[in-house]
């Protein structure tokens, strides 16, 4: 009690000590303005005009003090604000000694009555401005004068000489003053080139950092472009890469409302989703995703990377209810409980087995799902390699399931999610997939439910994916394991996989395939490369990269569709579908998923293995009737019955 009371009496003493010094300072521009106007002959006197004046001025100068808070104001982030309020100030008290001039029968301090008003005023408030401009240069003076540089600080560049920048700045040298300097700024605006902030130099543009950061020996690359576009913050990055500093960013602005004024805090790593060589790909999703409006919606493997984004997407799309269905409890325990702590949504978790017909019976009797996105798959090629029967009774019996309870509860729309593996499949895990989307091409055709599948190349940063592989391995000093020095694989973020996943659903109808323009295949080792320099360390020198081989099932290089799949425009312009998708005969279909499963049940692994893939390939499946149109020009001209091999 004794502590908070000296606390409290320090504290008005402190507040005394300002308002005294103001009514000094605002007494000087009284006695100047006045003095000035009269040549120092004060009509009646001193003690007049200091009764006269003087003591009525002071009370409304308290009075305008208290209003304007200008007592509160921290000298050392002085702004716009705070000298409008001062200005204020200063015309209050130049219409405060007119009214007093007018009331008192004195004689007026000048022959024009409004002189010394005026000149009161501009002064007060010049001498209030001052004393706090004085005093916030006396703090960036000892804010610049920082301490002498030391062998073990860490150099420092900002790259963007803008508010941030500067705000930037200020939390290094405040928070972090002792092991830490900030050597200079980068910004691409020619005009700040040779000046400084702080006392601390823009140094150059873009095109000079890799020269200025082997000159000023940089240890980190602070990136303060908050509002830059995708575009030139990939322009950034890629100079930041090319110098041997590691480099960091500020989030978007939004973020800095969000999240409080602690800057540092908001530092990241640059993620490599920022160094894709395209633009990510985003459109709005309300317009198309209209069929999602007061749904049931089911997301399967709603506890996984996919399944927890479409839940964040899904739910901001106004569903009836939102069911999170996975086999692993914290998985979705986690994701359950961040939509309802973010009061973005309150879904239903259900912990529950694809390939358990029977609960899954009763979940779809319980909740009557309306929409389905099909997500709990096993997805690791090399992990499904040794257990075909596994990925088998997952990938392929789990779908079979959930397309039959979609049927039977009449679900109006069901999306698979299926990969760039299903492709021509040259390993287990690709081979299932393909598998799962030739269930839902024979299953659409005789069904009401409308059947989509969803086919793209690797997410990154998906749990157990290449990048926090890669990340951990430099983490760990090394080395990067790649299998192959010619490996490239398509590439695409959450978020993107996730926003195709719901656009198909609104498109498909009939079993329809869609495909993401992803751009040109990225090569996995100038990825590991770009990781490792992102890290501010050098390639082959401080990480060294490994190849270790082509693993069982792996291809060089990924295809999103077959040679004989034609793609057609949709109305997304980065999403196409596959015009062309063979048929799948129902009967044969069936006796094939009969044999299939009769040799899991018999448990022999190579078995399977082999027979999964003449399925998956469909090198045994009898021709299928089907019609052709023949087209010449934009008209069709005829109709002709043919049979296809699928």
């Amino acid at each position: 009690m004794q502590g908070r009371t000296k606390v409290a009496r320090r504290r008005w003493i402190g507040l005394s000590g300002i308002i005294l010094a103001d009514l000094f300072l605002i007494n000087v521009a009284l006695f100047m303005g006045v003095g000035l106007t009269r040549d120092f002959q004060f009509p009646g006197g001193l003690l007049t005009f200091g009764l006269h004046f003087a003591l009525p001025v002071n009370g409304a100068a308290l009075l305008l003090l208290w209003w304007r808070r200008l007592y509160r104001i921290n000298a050392r982030f002085l702004g716009v604000v705070d000298l409008i309020n001062i200005g204020t100030v200063g015309l209050g008290l130049a219409l405060a000694l007119r009214f007093v001039t007018f009331l008192s029968n004195a004689p007026a301090p000048a022959t024009n009555v409004w002189t010394a008003p005026v000149l009161v005023g501009f002064l007060s408030s010049g001498l209030l401005a001052l004393c706090r401009v004085y005093q916030r240069l006396v703090a960036a003076r000892a804010f610049v004068t920082a301490r002498p540089s030391r062998r073990n600080q860490r150099r420092i560049l900002i790259v963007g000489a803008g508010d941030l920048g500067e705000s930037l700045l200020r939390e290094i040298v405040r928070t972090e003053s002792s092991d830490s300097q900030v050597v200079g700024f980068i910004d691409d605006d020619p005009r700040l080139h040779k000046t400084t902030i702080h006392g601390i130099p823009i140094l150059g543009g873009l095109e000079h950092i890799r020269q200025i950061c082997d000159e000023q020996n940089v240890a980190e690359i602070w990136i303060a472009l908050p509002e830059a576009s995708e575009e030139e913050l990939r322009r950034v990055f890629h100079a930041c890469i090319a110098t041997k500093a590691r480099v960091s960013t500020l989030p978007p602005l939004s973020r800095f409302v969000r999240g409080g004024s602690d800057v540092l805090n908001l530092m990241r790593e640059v993620s490599v989703e920022e160094l894709l060589k395209r633009a990510s790909v985003t459109k709005e999703m309300a317009p198309v995703a209209r069929y999602l409006s007061g749904e049931r919606v089911l997301i399967t493997g709603g506890g996984g990377s996919i399944g927890a984004e479409l839940a964040r997407q899904v739910s901001s799309l106004s569903p009836a209810s939102l069911i999170l269905l996975g086999k692993g409890e914290n998985s979705i325990f986690e994701i359950d409980q961040e939509l309802r702590h973010s009061n973005i949504f309150q879904p239903m978790p259900v912990v529950c087995d694809i390939r358990d017909r029977d609960a899954l019976d009763r979940v779809f009797a319980a909740h009557r799902p309306t929409v389905i996105f099909h997500a709990a798959a096993h997805k690791h090629v090399p992990l499904m390699e040794p257990v075909p029967i596994e990925a088998v009774r997952n990938n392929v019996f789990g779908t079979l399931n959930l397309v039959e309870m979609a049927i039977k509860y009449g679900v109006q729309r069901c999306i698979l999610v299926s990969t760039d593996k299903a492709v021509k499949p040259s390993n287990v895990m690709g081979a299932t997939k393909r598998v799962a989307e030739m269930i839902l091409s024979a299953t659409a055709s005789q069904s009401e439910t409308s059947f989509a599948a969803v086919r793209f190349g690797n997410v990154l940063g998906s749990r157990g994916s290449l990048i926090p592989t890669l990340k951990k391995q430099i983490l760990s000093g090394g080395p990067v394991t790649v299998t192959h020095p010619e490996m490239t694989r398509f590439f695409m973020t959450i978020p993107e996989a996730v926003q195709l996943i719901v656009q198909a659903g609104a498109m498909g109808e009939k079993g329809e395939i869609f495909i993401l323009d992803m751009g040109d295949p990225v090569s996995i080792v100038e990825l590991a490369k770009d990781m490792i320099r992102l890290h501010g360390l050098v390639p082959g020198q401080d990480i060294e990269i490994k190849f270790t081989g082509i693993r069982p099932g792996e291809k060089i290089h990924e295809e999103l569709s077959h040679d004989a799949e034609d793609l057609l425009p949709c109305d997304h312009e980065k999403i196409h579908m596959v015009k062309n998708t063979s048929s799948v005969d129902p009967e044969w279909l069936r006796s094939q998923l009969a044999e299939l499963d009769r040799l899991c049940v018999a448990g022999d692994e190579q078995a399977v293995r082999a027979f999964l893939m003449e399925f998956a390939w469909a090198k045994t499946a009898p021709p299928v009737p089907a019609t052709a149109v023949v087209w010449e020009g934009d008209e069709a001209v005829a109709e002709i019955d043919s049979y296809q091999a699928d």
